[in-house]
């Protein structure tokens, strides 16, 4: 869907056939319409009529056989018409561009126009540009274009009326040339000209061009008749092709003296082994400010008369076949050849010594652009003598590996692109420009060298990366064109090239960011530097592993901190103890299950103290619960067995495998609490063990001796079964008094004996 805003529409190369009434209905607003290089056939007469702005329509390239003048009665601002390459034979009636009064550029013909009648044209008054496609034109109405004036440039195309009907060509011209009008032919062949037929109109001729010119000798020399004595200034011929043997003698004497710029390219000889060239060209190279002869197949142009090549100030003869021993032929050593040369462009030759260009162009003492480039030139000598006055010089796509002093230091622009140049250090003091594109520079040069360089190219180069300090030797650097090498993005560089590319420095990059590309790392190779986003831990890991292991060390021993105030560690030791221990256990049980027996119960208790304690326990405990009583004549007790540790743990075994087992074959455990048992580094290394195990494994034979009076709060809150233990269980206080002992020792026998009363 097309807005009803647009002002340009492209609808070219499709297979678009007809356009109907109501296709650009609502489009009111175009500006430029292109239709060419579809299959149109048929167009509505009124198809263009809701495009009151439209200013240039393209229709060229279709079948449009009949042209119909109602499709511009409304387009009275259409400026720009093009239909060419159309199958119709004639224009039409009536007049096609009758109310086109702002008509300025206007393309019509093709291989199918056979008339154009005097009525054709009515309404254009004057143009700009007209190109007519009339190579097959059987029939022309004198005076058909001569209405139409001012006229700035003329474009015909007269294969056929040239070949055949000279005599309609020559009316045809005779109505377009003015002394003010370009006038453009293209395809003509000439095997004969008639010299008096054209040479009133081409009297009024100042700029001629023809393109894909075919001339035999006679031809040439009658073409070149036309202009004798005539105020021609500018001639330009591409596409020459010479049928004849080069014997243009007759043509010697001609005098082109008002010719100011003669340009001939792309030169074909068909018979170049015939061709002679025996006629002095004096005449035609005598008077030119502006000389031109390009991809020629020239390889002598020879300076021997002294009047040639005189007021020469531009001379091009790139593309052609001179070399080095040829080439001072044509820069002669003595005389005036040359010496108001300015421009010379040598390119594309065969050269191959660059000191003997550097000795013949000293003698061109006004030279200021040197153009050499494409040449074979892989080496220089380490001094050359120049012209003062040179200022441009181009070597580019040439084969130097080095650059040595021989370069003049007056240069202003240098190009040294696409060579095999891998440094470039020559002080240039007045150089303003610097192209090396396409060359092996691994950094930029050093910018010191060149105080007053604005502009630099360094594309397509192994470039790996650059920054603000490569920028800033060059003291007056505002262009830079580095796009197109092998970047290294690392954060420097990407975050410089940033500020870079959003105008934020001195220096312009002039290139498009699109240029500038990561070849390395592997990751971002092929992304635009102007996308990559780095992340700091990219950027300065070592700063960011430092900060991070610092951080890490922080809340680590923070952590720490917090684990040791919650006894976290002492939890997490007693644990894996506790599952060692029990994995061990639970062989043992499965050894036993395995041979049938019942658990052994060896102890009727297991006492936990502290080694501060041990006197209590060896002096009291063990004598009044191992010995047997006798005070109680009614009620005799037999003696209980008691697992202590300093005598009944296994020898050689791991202690808390001696502790679960003691822990298994004992009915209780007795916890001797004192001070000393609470600070008692023994027991929190080694007894804590059975309190968590004991407690964590859902035991509640757990008997309490309080040797002195200890609270609650008094117990670590590690020992958090064992504090919840003394909240809910009544426990047994040691008396001090000797009287109330016997009845401690009595409850404590029962709290031993209460499962086995129980039974019986």
């Amino acid at each position: 869907m097309v807005t009803d805003q647009a002002l340009s529409l492209d609808l070219s190369f499709n297979n678009i056939t007809m356009v109907t009434q109501d296709d650009l209905i609502g489009h009111s607003q175009l500006r430029v319409l292109d239709l060419h290089g579809n299959r149109l056939a048929v167009i509505h007469p009124a198809a263009f009529d809701s495009l009151w702005n439209l200013e240039d329509l393209d229709l060229s390239d279709n079948q449009l056989t009949i042209l119909n003048h109602r499709w511009f009665n409304k387009l009275e601002v259409l400026q720009h018409l093009n239909l060419l390459d159309n199958p119709y034979s004639r224009l039409g009636s009536p007049p096609l561009f009758l109310g086109l009064i702002r008509l300025r550029t206007l393309r019509f013909g093709g291989p199918d126009l056979k008339e154009l009648r005097r009525e054709d044209l009515s309404g254009v008054t004057h143009l700009d540009e007209l190109t007519v496609h009339a190579n097959n034109l059987t029939r022309y109405d004198s005076g058909t274009f001569g209405d139409i004036w001012p006229l700035g440039h003329v474009s015909l195309s007269l294969y056929g009326p040239f070949l055949s009907n000279t005599a309609m060509a020559a009316v045809l011209l005779d109505d377009v040339c003015y002394p003010e009008t370009q006038i453009t032919l293209v395809d003509l062949h000439l095997p004969h000209l008639s010299v008096q037929l054209f040479k009133d109109t081409f009297r009024r001729i100042r700029n001629l061009s023809i393109r894909n010119l075919s001339l035999s000798d006679e031809a040439t020399v009658s073409f070149l008749a036309l202009f004798n004595g005539n105020p021609l200034r500018s001639l330009s011929i591409v596409g020459l092709t010479m049928t004849g043997e080069g014997r243009w003698i007759r043509a010697n004497r001609t005098d082109l003296s008002s010719l100011d710029e003669f340009f001939v390219s792309d030169v074909t000889i068909i018979d170049i082994l015939k061709f002679a060239m025996t006629s002095d060209l004096t005449f035609l190279l005598q008077y030119q400010k502006k000389l031109s002869i390009v991809n020629a197949k020239m390889f002598l142009l020879s300076c021997t008369n002294t009047q040639m090549m005189v007021n020469t100030e531009y001379l091009d003869v790139s593309d052609n076949l001179l070399t080095d021993l040829t080439l001072p032929y044509m820069l002669c050593d003595s005389g005036k050849t040359l010496q108001t040369l300015r421009v010379l462009n040598i390119s594309g030759n065969h050269l191959k010594s660059f000191s003997t260009m550097s000795r013949l162009v000293t003698k061109l003492t006004r030279l200021t652009h040197l153009d050499v480039s494409r040449t074979s030139y892989s080496s220089m000598p380490h001094t050359c003598t120049w012209p003062s006055t040179l200022r441009y010089l181009n070597i580019s796509r040439a084969k130097l590996a080095t650059i040595t002093p021989c370069l003049p230091k007056s240069l202003e622009v240098l190009d040294l692109s696409y060579n095999d140049l891998k440094e470039f250090v020559l002080t240039l003091p007045i150089l303003r420009e610097l192209h090396l594109s396409g060359n092996k520079f691994l950094r930029l040069p050093a910018g010191a060298h060149y105080p007053n360089l604005q502009t630099l190219t360094i594309q397509l180069n192994t470039l790996n990366v650059f920054g603000l300090s490569d920028l800033q030797s060059y003291r007056r650097l505002k262009n830079l064109e580095a796009g197109h090498n092998k970047f290294v993005c690392s954060c420097e560089f990407v975050t410089f090239l940033h500020s870079q590319l959003v105008g934020s420095g001195d220096v312009k990059i002039t290139d498009g960011k699109q240029s500038y590309v990561c070849d390395s790392p592997l990751y971002l190779q092929g992304e635009a530097v102007s996308q990559v986003n780095l992340s700091i831990i990219q950027c300065w890991p070592v700063l960011f592993v430092s900060v991070s292991c610092g951080v890490a060390l922080f809340f680590g021993m923070l952590v720490s901190v917090l684990l040791w105030r919650c006894h976290t560690f002492w939890y997490l030791k007693m644990t894996w103890a506790w599952l060692k221990a029990k994995r061990g256990s639970q062989r043992r049980w499965q050894q036993r299950n395995m041979d049938g027996s019942e658990p052994l119960l060896s102890f009727d208790a297991f006492v936990s103290y502290s080694e501060k304690d041990a006197s209590w326990v060896e002096d009291f405990l063990v004598p009044a619960l191992e010995e047997p009583s006798d005070t109680d004549p009614v009620n005799p007790t037999s003696p209980l067995t008691l697992c202590l540790h300093k005598r009944d743990f296994l020898p050689g075994h791991w202690i808390m495998d001696n502790i679960m087992s003691a822990i298994e074959r004992s009915r209780h455990t007795v916890f001797v609490l004192s001070e000393n048992f609470v600070q008692s580094d023994w027991c929190r290394y080694e007894l804590d063990f059975s309190h968590f195990w004991l407690f964590n494994a859902g035991g509640d034979a757990a008997i309490l001796i309080l040797l002195e009076p200890l609270s609650k709060d008094d117990i670590p809150k590690r020992f958090c079964k064992l504090r919840k233990l003394m909240s809910s269980t009544t426990y047994l206080e040691w008396p001090q008094e000797e009287e109330r002992r016997p009845e401690f020792w009595r409850s404590l026998r029962n709290a031993l004996r209460g499962d086995d009363e129980q039974q019986n």
